[in-house]
């Protein structure tokens, strides 16, 4: 058995395996990162393989993992299965989906596909569980600001040094509070990118990392995805999958709007969103000693910027991002 982990959580979670579960184990490693306080592992043992998640009960709810789990499989969305729980000590037995994550695995010659087994999904979650009896939390106004933030708080003000003038941040709050929750609510995975996107041995996407799935905004899933912090794809090609599933929308009666309002929506969820995603790989990196995810914020920074040029509702902000943030920034690098 390989095994070099040696703190008191892998001892607990070996001792489940083996005398909980009575599994032979032959070696266990390393499965994937993760920007929470859980962690997974690929578990090998004389009977096949597993991922085993570790989720210290004290830092994540297991509870709400196993709670949308059952509401994306009666969706017929494709997720591990589980095999075994133990939510005293917060260690599940999942299905192993294999190595391969959509970021993985895209390329011009497979991007279309993939993308529109992604989409697929998406409608799967946004009509095939009832927002009314699903027991999910609301993505609501005191929410969207928590997140809102975090970027004041763990880039602005941590990593730079900054304080965002409260004019311009009211205004800011108020346009893109105010746009998310007049969207139609829907079922939301509420991280739904590459990254959490798993290729299958049969060429099928697998969903991992949904536990914080809320009831919101029915663009948030689609910016996660289209405008992904970790790949990003011509705006030209963006708004065609947009446009796409717009129209798929309107058949299926979920929406009743022009384009430009749809378009309107998705532009500022994407910002609310960006900016959210900053302020996570920037604390990632100050309290968690995480710094990988610092090579993302450009991305998602240009993504912030070119939102900005669009609506004059963000003439104010703008200005503050081009000649505040982003020289101070660009001089962190």
């Amino acid at each position: 058995m390989s095994i070099s982990f040696t703190d008191q959580r892998i001892s607990e979670l070996i001792d489940w395996l083996q005398n909980g579960l009575n599994l032979d184990i032959q070696q266990l490693e390393a499965a994937s990162s993760d920007a929470s306080f859980r962690r997974y592992f690929r578990v090998t043992h004389s009977n096949g393989h597993h991922i085993v998640m570790d989720a210290p009960p004290q830092k994540e709810n297991t509870t709400a993992f196993l709670h949308v789990a059952e509401l994306l499989r009666q969706a017929d969305l494709h997720i591990p299965i589980i095999y075994h729980k133990n939510i005293a000590q917060g260690f599940l037995l999942l299905e192993d989906l294999g190595s391969s994550s959509l970021l993985d695995c895209l390329s011009p010659a497979s991007v279309d596909g993939l993308y529109r087994q992604a989409l697929d999904s998406v409608f799967k979650l946004q009509t095939g569980i009832n927002i009314h009896s699903c027991e999910l939390p609301v993505y609501d106004s005191a929410l969207l600001q928590r997140e809102l933030n975090i970027f004041y708080e763990w880039f602005l003000e941590k990593r730079l040094a900054l304080m965002l003038p409260e004019s311009i941040k009211h205004c800011l709050q108020q346009l893109l509070i105010d746009s998310a929750l007049e969207q139609p609510r829907v079922c939301v995975h509420r991280d739904f990118h590459s990254r959490n996107l798993m290729v299958t041995a049969n060429d099928t996407l697998g969903i991992i990392d949904f536990q914080d799935a809320v009831i919101g905004p029915i663009c948030y899933d689609l910016v996660s995805l289209l405008r992904d912090c970790y790949i990003s794809w011509p705006n030209s090609q963006v708004e065609l999958w947009l446009n796409c599933y717009y129209q798929r929308l309107l058949n299926a009666k979920l929406l009743d709007i022009h384009f430009k309002q749809f378009k309107r929506w998705f532009d500022l969820m994407g910002l609310q969103r960006h900016l959210k995603a900053i302020g996570i790989f920037s604390r990632l990196d100050l309290r968690d000693d995480k710094s990988g995810y610092l090579a993302d914020i450009p991305r998602t920074m240009a993504y912030i910027s070119d939102i900005c040029e669009i609506y004059p509702e963000l003439v104010e902000f703008n200005f503050f991002l081009q000649h505040q943030i982003l020289p101070i920034y660009r001089a962190t690098l």
